[in-house]
């Protein structure tokens, strides 16, 4: 995977950087830790923050990594809260009704809707400038701007600013997560086969 996401950046005129490889697979799999371990849209600015810091990872990182969002598309159910139920409110988000589209609208939660309307597919500092006029798509993107007092705002006005800025905390991001979770000595294994573990 550490591969995989090197190449698209690159492939989207991204920065590339060297992945290293070698690491061992696990014997065992969790979904629901997974789960519970990944950042969710849906989650607010803390949320984000501690599942970040849980492996390492701080404010720069978060906000640097956040910046993959800059192409790809994402699915229009996972807009869905902020469209008709922001916050448990029934309502919509009032910062994000004006920046959807009709797609976003129809309904249909499978409908893809890009991340990044305005550079579609190059991999840039656009994405920051849209969270600052609150054109984020994902609720979880947009709150590293419009959190109040959080140190993340700054982040995404520097990187805005500065493309050069943000693809080096970027780069060094990817690096810095390469080495979450190394199995190292008897831990883990070298899979013949990756879907699953040897003894299968």
């Amino acid at each position: 995977t550490t591969v995989a996401a090197q190449q698209s950046v690159a492939l989207f005129e991204g920065p590339s950087w060297e992945s290293f490889l070698g690491r061992k697979d696990g014997l065992t799999a969790s979904q629901t830790g997974a789960n519970k371990a990944l950042p969710s849209p849906f989650d607010p600015l803390i949320a984000t923050a501690s599942k970040f810091a849980a492996v390492g990872l701080d404010s720069r990182d978060l906000v640097a990594l956040s910046g993959a969002h800059s192409f790809g598309r994402v699915r229009c159910l996972f807009l869905t809260p902020r469209l008709y139920d922001f916050n448990n409110t029934r309502k919509p988000d009032p910062t994000f009704e004006q920046n959807t589209t009709e797609d976003t609208r129809g309904g249909n939660g499978t409908v893809l809707t890009n991340l990044n309307p305005t550079t579609v597919n190059t991999f840039d500092n656009r994405y920051f400038s849209n969270l600052q006029t609150s054109a984020g798509l994902l609720q979880s993107d947009q709150e590293l701007f419009s959190t109040p007092k959080s140190n993340t705002v700054e982040l995404v006005n520097q990187f805005s600013a500065n493309q050069t800025a943000f693809i080096e905390s970027f780069v060094a991001s990817m690096i810095k997560i390469s080495y979450i979770s190394v199995l190292t000595g008897m831990e883990g294994e070298v899979r013949t086969r990756c879907l699953r573990v040897n003894n299968i």
